[in-house]
């Protein structure tokens, strides 16, 4: 275990590693992932159908909905909370996020949706390390307990490919 309190990760078996992160929102998520470039706020960065739109970004057009999402943090605004959360209750929000970077705006959308709509997204935050050996189109699974627990990430290798993700 590392000093702030979250495990090292391993190789569980060929072809497939386990990392392990803490988690800042319960739920489970078992999709292909994406992992985008920059930090993305979801005001204004992602329509309802959970494509990225936001002109300047370096994954314009690809779709998040269903994906496990792989991001640095979150970019403002306080109003990407609504937009997460309408996003969660309509079917149209990432099965879950990997952060390398804690963001209270992307929990609180998360939040609000468990709480109002009864439907939940897990939400890890992973170390620079483990984050930094995530890659788009790679199966992941995770099961998040309640804040602040471990959560054990599998990532394993996955049919689908970044151009089947593209809306």
């Amino acid at each position: 275990m590392t000093d702030s309190g979250q495990i090292e990760s391993g190789q569980i078996e060929s072809g497939q590693i386990e990392l392990t992160g803490r988690s800042l929102h319960p739920g489970r998520a078992d999709a292909p992932l994406i992992q985008l470039e920059q930090p993305l706020s979801f005001w204004g960065g992602v329509d309802a159908a959970g494509t990225v739109v936001e002109a300047r970004h370096p994954q314009y057009g690809i779709r998040l909905a269903g994906a496990v999402v792989a991001m640095p943090t979150g970019r403002g605004s306080s109003s990407s909370t609504a937009v997460l959360a309408e996003l969660i209750r309509a079917g149209t929000a990432p099965a879950g996020l990997l952060l390398a970077e804690r963001d209270t705006i992307l929990v609180t959308g998360a939040l609000v949706a468990a709480e109002i709509y009864g439907r939940w997204m897990p939400i890890v935050e992973l170390s620079d390390s483990d984050f930094s050996r995530l890659a788009t189109g790679r199966a992941v699974a995770l099961t998040a307990g309640l804040a602040p627990s471990p959560v054990q990430v599998r990532v394993d290798s996955c049919t689908d490919t970044p151009e089947r993700i593209r809306s």
